[in-house]
């Protein structure tokens, strides 16, 4: 068992001012897995200190020495890969070849990209008889989820090194070990001490103090969109930036001239990345109507021969959900699916031919779920868990209306018999980033969503601007 008993503030590892603990549960199992320190508003309070403190001389370094560190830390991450995929196989659930492609690898990836951006991003910029120059933000708040613990914190740390602000992290109470390994990699890099501070806690405590915190200039979240609308009420009262990135319901068109085999595999690999648990998972899926028993057919054999069980299997397709919790949570959905509305694949229930050590662990059939109404709650909630509700449509038209009709815009997906086609479909949807025939997901690109799916974007240079405040300096004019 990890049992840690201190926090990375300062340059330091400190006890917690509180006795507290956070036990951490491994998904496959239920047993006890870590017990990291249950943080307080006072730790909170001083790691944003030792962030303020450390501001000035590191929103003065050298593009160079940012670059610096940033490599550093992917190096480290590179250096303890395995430990960090076992890590969040076992927290999140998430299967071990996955675990190490995504979790870790994107995390690498997003330290990497961060310093070659900024490289080749110019701080300073002549405009008539103004020198315009970007500077760092301040002192970042950032808070991030279970689902992707190391990849999200990435995504609002290494900006924020780019920018030469600090920052004080509060990682999920479910998965929060990730973020301990991240700060004792900084430990070691030429990173002065009170850049980065790691406070584990509760959110209600700890990130609502972070979020409202005085001394706080920009809130980063990802996390539900109940969440994000909370941490943007504490935040507003001291007027500070906040990005959000929340919730999703994304639709996958399948366009009528498609090639149907590629489309599913597609839609499916869409749908039960990170067994579900994805704010962009592509969950509902649109068809032609006249198509649907030919989908469901393919839908049938492809997620009915997904394995399920331990992550840890390199042979496991779909593994547990995080927590008990959000297990919980999918099978409520699963349980209130409308008459009308067809199982084809899983269902509620429990998981056959488990282990008998899994049989604690937070498993979900996975689920296919057809003929469903947009208007039905599994049409429009975020299930977060490896369930796809297939619709169907008739037309472009009326497949575009149907995607749009979301309280989200987070993701999508179109997949039609050429590109073009597929782009043009694109165009009209009303989110955040759109797979076009299968299209990887891209960590150079900006990386947001519409409507009630959050605010600002990460990743990228569009990522990197949003830990930026601009300055205009109004030089005299020169005498002709």
């Amino acid at each position: 068992m990890d049992d840690r008993h201190e926090l990375y503030i300062g340059g330091k590892w400190v006890p917690s001012s509180g006795d507290g603990t956070i036990d951490v549960l491994e998904a496959a199992t239920g047993q006890l897995l870590a017990r990291v320190p249950a943080g307080t508003e006072s730790d909170v309070d001083d790691a944003v200190a030792a962030a303020r403190a450390a501001f000035g001389e590191w929103s003065q370094s050298s593009i160079a020495d940012r670059v610096t560190a940033l490599r550093q830390i992917a190096d480290g991450l590179v250096d303890r890969e395995a430990e960090l995929a076992e890590i969040m196989a076992r927290e999140v659930g998430t299967p071990i070849a996955r675990s190490r492609t995504v979790q870790v690898g994107l995390g690498v990836t997003i330290f990497r990209s961060m310093a070659d951006i900024l490289e080749n991003t110019s701080l300073e910029e002549r405009r008539g008889t103004s020198l315009i120059i970007k500077v760092g933000i301040g002192v970042v708040g950032a808070i991030t989820p279970w689902n992707y613990p190391l990849y999200q914190l990435a995504a609002k740390v290494a900006p924020a090194i780019a920018a030469g602000c600090t920052t004080v992290v509060k990682p999920s109470s479910v998965a929060p070990l990730a973020a301990f390994v991240v700060a004792e990699i900084a430990d070691t890099t030429a990173l002065p001490p009170g850049v980065l501070n790691i406070v584990s806690g509760a959110g209600g405590r700890v990130g609502e103090r972070l979020a409202g915190h005085p001394d706080v200039d920009l809130v980063s979240l990802t996390g539900s969109t109940s969440a994000g609308a909370r941490v943007g009420q504490v935040a507003a009262a001291g007027i500070k930036k906040v990005t959000l990135e929340l919730g999703g319901k994304s639709a996958f068109i399948v366009a009528p001239d498609a090639d149907l085999d590629a489309a599913i595999t597609a839609a499916v690999r869409g749908c039960y990345i990170n067994n579900g648990q994805t704010c962009t998972a592509t969950t509902r899926l649109l068809v032609p109507a006249d198509r649907i028993d030919e989908v469901e057919q393919k839908l049938v054999e492809l997620v009915g021969s997904q394995t399920v069980g331990d992550p840890l299997d390199e042979s496991v397709d779909i593994g547990p959900m995080a927590s008990q919790e959000q297990q919980q949570s999918v099978l409520k959905h699963l349980a209130e699916v409308p008459a009308g509305a067809v199982f084809l694949v899983g269902g509620p229930g429990e998981v056959d031919d488990l282990d008998e050590r899994l049989q604690s662990g937070f498993f979900v059939r996975p689920t296919v779920v057809s003929r469903v109404d947009n208007k039905s709650a599994i049409a429009r909630e975020e299930v977060f868990g490896p369930v796809l509700a297939v619709l169907t449509y008739d037309g472009i038209d009326d497949a575009v209306d149907i995607a749009n009709d979301s309280d989200y815009g987070l993701s999508g997906a179109v997949f039609a018999g050429d590109d073009d086609t597929a782009i043009a479909i694109a165009r009209r949807l009303r989110t955040g980033q759109v797979s076009i025939n299968g299209g990887r997901f891209n960590a150079s690109a900006p990386f947001g969503g519409f409507k009630k799916s959050g605010i600002g974007r990460e990743l990228g240079p569009d990522g990197l601007d949003e830990y930026f405040e601009t300055v205009s300096l109004q030089l005299p004019a020169k005498a002709k």
